[in-house]
């Protein structure tokens, strides 16, 4: 099958009724990715980003098309001034294991990203998980997000912020603070 240049994809996805098609498209046809890809990194339109909105749709089903994307796809999170674009990058990256090369300018851009209250609350909620993710693999970090958490549901706590945020806390006491009576160890999951 041709290939879809940049152009014929790019005037494909101005019609939601074709969504669906080009995600089942790539997802047959993985090799036609790649403009899809370019489309998503690409801020030169705002519309451009339902290839993001596809990105994410073809990860539920195929994440191992998408996550050798994961380093460009972070950086790019890093510069783009589309929310819409921002959400579903973010999304993809909490669901992912992030690099670690990338954990620390991330940690920082989450951390500014979730405590911003001009950002839209579903990017917001979208970095705060990518905090969970990078806490999972730098424990000493969970007591600071905890903190974090807490202080953004008071004072800039959504309905979506905080659920998101409860569920995030109890997973993290869960797992790595140490509890009252165990002498500093952790406890069991």
């Amino acid at each position: 099958m041709k290939e879809l240049t940049e152009e014929e994809l790019l005037a494909i996805i101005q019609s939601w009724e074709n969504l669906a098609l080009v995600v089942r498209h790539i997802n047959d046809h993985p090799e036609h990715l790649e403009a899809l890809m370019k489309l998503s990194f690409d801020d030169s339109e705002d519309r451009n980003w339902r290839a993001a909105w596809m990105v994410d749709k073809i990860h539920e089903k195929h994440p191992e098309l998408i996550i050798p994307y994961l380093p460009v796809m972070i950086d790019f999170v890093f510069t783009t001034r589309n929310a819409g674009k921002k959400r579903h990058l973010l999304k993809l990256i909490s669901l992912n294991e992030i690099p670690q090369e990338k954990m620390g300018e991330l940690l920082n851009f989450c951390i500014d990203t979730f405590t911003s209250a001009a950002e839209p609350i579903a990017v917001r909620a979208h970095a705060m998980q990518a905090l969970y993710q990078i806490a999972l693999k730098e424990p000493d970090f969970a007591g600071e997000l905890i903190e974090l958490i807490r202080q953004e549901m008071e004072h800039h706590g959504s309905a979506g912020i905080k659920a998101r945020g409860r569920k995030i806390i109890q997973k993290l006491t869960r797992l790595s603070l140490p509890s009252a009576g165990t002498g500093g160890k952790r406890r069991k999951s």
